[in-house]
């Protein structure tokens, strides 16, 4: 990640593959059916999600295209989708674990490339560079604004009560310290923003946003434990020998705020920008 002395390492996420799809809030069928409509997704094509993770876009996008590839650094997060496609019985799907600072990498060439909840731990110049020279002529990137590891604060009422996030952060410095946590290293001042301009640098021009409402959705204690791993923050490693004591601190602490382990949240508005691959 570019100026902030932040450098990848493969620890970022490990031990979370587990946990992140259960964890994380999915995105909705409203986004793939906004995609759809926009792009006039026919069945045809490819696409390239980076980042994937396991996989949790790449799947829902994946019935537009006649082939969907995702790429990710951490071999779990590729194992991880690979199973979760098999058990969706998905099988026009491709997963192939690599940074993509190591793009193009020889996938060839594609209608749609997305970045969801990922540009931001890579070296983005460089890789907006790389995917620009990989978009068929009318391609597009679309760069996905979420945030699916908790909804949105204040009093938007719910059947159950909200995730204690506040406590829960709390409770991860109190084993952790203060400061985030992010692989083998610190990020003090958060991850990168900024991305418009590193994609126009790269020979992108905006066309359009759109935007997909959130929903309220109802989670269990498993799925907010989840959540907690599945963050670049907290991940299991993290913690070491704490790591069964902060689990028992972390389950307690959801009982206390709701017994019967049922919570609810209202989601995240998702914005997705459509880049256009110039000419040239």
């Amino acid at each position: 990640m570019e100026g902030n002395g932040w450098e990848w390492d493969s620890s970022l996420y490990r031990g979370s593959a587990a946990y992140y799809a259960r964890g994380r809030l999915p995105y909705p069928t409203a986004l793939a059916e906004a995609l759809t409509v926009e792009l006039r997704l026919d069945g045809s094509g490819r696409l390239l999600d980076v980042g994937c993770g396991p996989g949790s876009l790449t799947l829902l996008l994946a019935g537009g295209f006649e082939q969907a590839i995702g790429i990710d650094a951490d071999a779990d997060m590729i194992r991880e989708a690979g199973r979760l496609a098999a058990q969706a019985a998905i099988p026009n799907t491709r997963w192939v674990c690599m940074r993509a600072e190591d793009l193009p990498a020889g996938l060839g060439r594609f209608e749609l490339i997305t970045f969801a909840q990922s540009f931001h731990w890579m070296e983005r110049p460089k890789v907006a560079a790389a995917v620009h020279h990989m978009l068929e002529p009318g391609g597009v990137c679309a760069h996905v604004h979420a945030k699916t590891y908790q909804g949105i604060a204040g009093t938007i009422a719910t059947p159950y009560p909200k995730p204690p996030h506040a406590a829960i952060e709390k409770l991860v410095h109190a084993y952790l310290g203060p400061v985030r946590r992010a692989g083998a290293s610190l990020l003090p001042n958060g991850t990168a923003s900024g991305e418009d301009a590193i994609y126009q640098a790269a020979g992108f021009t905006r066309q359009r946003r759109i935007d997909v409402r959130g929903s309220v959705v109802t989670r269990t204690t498993d799925d907010v434990v989840a959540v907690v791993f599945s963050l670049s923050s907290s991940t299991p490693h993290l913690f070491g020998e704490t790591l069964a004591s902060f689990e028992t601190e972390l389950r307690q602490l959801l009982h206390n705020a709701s017994p019967n382990g049922m919570f609810s949240e209202h989601t995240h508005e998702i914005g997705i920008d459509i880049w256009q691959r110039q000419s040239g």
